[in-house]
C-alpha cells in the first residue's frame, strides 16, 4: 500500500478533484475564447442583444402562429 498517514488520503482525493475542476473550467474558457461569440452582436456588456428594438432582427410583430 501507500506510505501515507491514515487521514491524508481523503484530502488528496479532494485536492485532485478540485484540480480537475479547475482544469476543465480553464479548458472550457479557452475554447469559448477561441470560438468567439455565439451570435452577431452578442458579447460582454451588450445586455444579450446587439440592438435596441426589443425583437429579433428580421422578425415582424406577430407571434409566428404560436397560438394556433
Amino acid at each position: 500500500m501507500e506510505a501515507t498517514e491514515p487521514g491524508t488520503r481523503p484530502y488528496l482525493v479532494l485536492a485532485g478533484f478540485a484540480l480537475l475542476l479547475v482544469l476543465v473550467f480553464l479548458g472550457a474558457l479557452a475554447v469559448g475564447h477561441a470560438v468567439g461569440p455565439v451570435a452577431p452582436g452578442l458579447g460582454p456588456g451588450t445586455g444579450g442583444s446587439g440592438h435596441s428594438g426589443g425583437t429579433m432582427p428580421g422578425m415582424t410583430g406577430h407571434d409566428l402562429g404560436a397560438g394556433r
